[in-house]
Order: structure tokens, then C-alpha cells, then sequence
């Protein structure tokens, strides 16, 4: 089958690779697209895929925003006009489930948050198969009417984590604290303050603090490939994402310092063992102190989580099946 999968943001380019490669292992064929973003192609030359560049993230504005995925939707429908894919897969690319709903494409999706209302009114409604964890609660689920729900236990960050090499030896000196900068750019978090930098400046105190800024002064980041960082980092400090999860997933403490970071994911991780912790930004300079350093063995516990890209090779067999029938 051809596959088409859709990449937005950091997150979603790792989560895409990996169902590439699986995919591509069973003889199909898979159109990786991204658009120009902070984090999506300089991850993607790092780990091996050349993905086709369709727009660009542009966050100044509702109407920039509106403007670039429309634009987007149209590229996309130029793309495939004469040579359709059979099936597209995404976490969540409003744009994807746009195009692909509208040339009638079956659409894998996968989902993590429920604050992006927005986002989810817009892409999970159109999902034939939606595959997320079983964190999420069903009356979210239900709430936007998807066809099929398929729940998986762990989480997303599972997919990548469970055969990541991280280094052997750290680019930075140690005690490592890591901070990532709150995604203020983002539709959920407009008007939200960002306090990572003074939080940063706080850490210094307790050893070298690695500030992953996500826009420098030209809009552009400095990439840092943050799921092999952590894993040598002593502390992970974050408002709450993916990089908190991938952190605790290989056992190296991360704190979520705003309520924004207190989803049914990361709480889910934490009553199942893996250290991530949920706090106020008052706390964190104690809670530092007392757990930095201290990194849990969760091989066990992450053996134990299923790999949801298994779930999605099977839907899309599934898929591929209904169609010849």
C-alpha cells in the first residue's frame, strides 16, 4: 500500500520514523511529509528520513495560521491529485485529515491531548481508527465521535523510547539539568506566561542547566535531539510534554511544573511507576535538591508497555484487507 504520513512537529516526526521503518520493513510504500518548522527537519536528517516539504509553521497570528494551513491543504491536494495514497496516518495533522477526508483516504490517527481542543475538533472527527492510550479518558474519546477506538497500554513516547541507543558519554558536563522553554507559540497556550528561563537561571545553583529554547530571535531554534539528552540528563524540567515522558520513560527524574502538564498521560506514567512529577514551579528548587541524580531502573516497567506502532501496522493490514474485500 502507499502510505502517507504527516509530520508537524518534532514529536511527530520521531512517532512518524518509526512506523516508516516498520512499514517499509513490510513492503510499503511511505510518502513522509513535514512542514518548515523549529524542530521538524533538522530531527528528520538526524534520523535518517528525507521527508517532502509542504508549507510552514507560522504562529504570528489566527490569520497566519488559518492562511498556512490552508495553503497546506491545497499543496497537498496539487500532491496527490493524480496518484491518490491508499491510507495516511498522523498525530493529529489538521491538514492531513483535511486532505485525506476530502479524497476519501482512510485516516490512522493518534492523540495525546486533550486541552488542544481545537486540534482535536479538527482532525479526530474524520479518523477511521483512532489509536491512543489508555490514559485517555473514553468521554474524551467519545466526545468526538471518532469510528473506531483502539487503546493501547502506555504511552505514545513508547514507540521511540523502547529501542532508543542513547550515547554512551554526554556532550555536557554533569550534574545536566535539561529545561525546556513552554511551547508559548502554540493555539493552547496563547496568552500563557513562560517562566522556563527564570526557573533556568534558579537551577544554576545546583549544576550546568541545558535551556532547549524552541525560537531564538530569528524564530528559529537551536535543535537539540532531547529524547538521547535525557537520558544522560540528572533532572528534567519542563511545563509538561513530550519531553517529560521521554525522560521518565528511561528513568532519569523529570518534573511538570504547570497545570497545563497535569494530562491524563503524565499522571498515568506516574501511578505506574516511571519518576515524572507534577508540581508548583515553587516547589521545584526543593524537589531538585532531593531527586537529582536519582535515576530509577523502569526497564521492567517500560518492557511491560505495548508499542502502539504494533497497533498500527495491524489497522493498516486491517485496512488493507476491507479495501480488497
Amino acid at each position: 500500500m502507499r502510505v502517507w504520513y504527516d509530520a508537524c512537529t518534532g514529536k511527530q516526526v520521531r512517532y512518524g520514523a518509526v512506523i516508516a521503518e516498520r512499514l517499509r520493513k513490510s513492503d510499503h510504500e511511505v510518502i513522509f511529509t513535514t512542514r518548515e518548522h523549529p524542530d521538524t527537519l533538522a530531527l528528520a536528517r538526524l534520523i535518517g528520513e528525507n521527508p517532502i516539504v509542504v508549507g510552514k509553521y507560522s504562529p504570528a497570528s489566527l490569520f497566519s495560521r488559518l492562511e498556512e494551513s490552508a495553503n497546506r491543504i491545497l499543496q497537498f491536494s496539487k500532491l496527490f491529485r493524480d496518484n491518490p495514497p491508499d491510507i495516511a496516518i498522523s498525530h493529529q495533522s489538521v491538514e492531513l485529515c483535511r486532505t485525506a477526508f476530502g479524497l476519501g483516504i482512510p485516516i490512522i490517527l493518534t492523540a495525546d491531548t486533550p486541552y488542544a481542543k481545537a486540534v482535536n475538533k479538527l482532525t479526530i472527527p474524520f479518523a477511521t481508527a483512532l489509536v491512543v492510550s489508555e490514559a485517555l479518558p473514553q468521554r474524551f474519546l467519545t466526545n468526538y465521535c471518532p469510528n473506531k477506538i483502539i487503546q493501547f497500554k502506555g504511552v505514545d513516547e513508547a514507540a521511540w523510547i523502547k529501542d532508543l541507543k542513547p550515547p554512551k558519554t554526554s556532550d555536557f558536563k554533569k550534574p545536566l539539568i535539561v529545561v525546556r522553554e513552554f511551547e508559548t507559540k502554540a493555539a493552547y497556550a496563547i496568552g500563557t506566561a513562560d517562566r522556563t528561563l527564570e526557573i533556568a537561571r534558579k537551577l544554576e545553583a545546583l549544576g550546568n542547566v541545558l535551556l532547549l529554547k524552541r525560537y531564538n530571535a530569528a524564530g528559529k531554534s537551536e535543535f537539540v535531539d532531547s529524547a538521547r539528552t535525557v537520558s544522560n540528563a540528572d533532572l528534567v524540567v519542563s511545563a509538561g510534554g513530550t519531553i517529560a515522558r521521554e525522560a521518565a520513560l528511561q528513568g532519569v527524574p523529570s518534573a511538570v511544573i504547570s497545570e497545563m502538564g497535569q494530562t491524563y498521560v503524565n499522571t498515568y506514567l506516574a501511578r505506574k511507576g516511571f519518576p515524572i512529577f507534577m508540581m508548583n514551579a515553587r516547589k521545584l528548587l526543593n524537589f531538585a535538591k532531593s531527586h537529582m541524580g536519582k535515576k530509577v531502573d523502569v526497564t521492567a516497567k517500560l518492557a511491560q508497555f505495548e508499542n502502539p506502532v504494533d497497533i498500527i501496522e495491524k489497522t493498516v493490514i486491517e485496512i488493507q484487507s476491507a479495501s480488497k474485500a
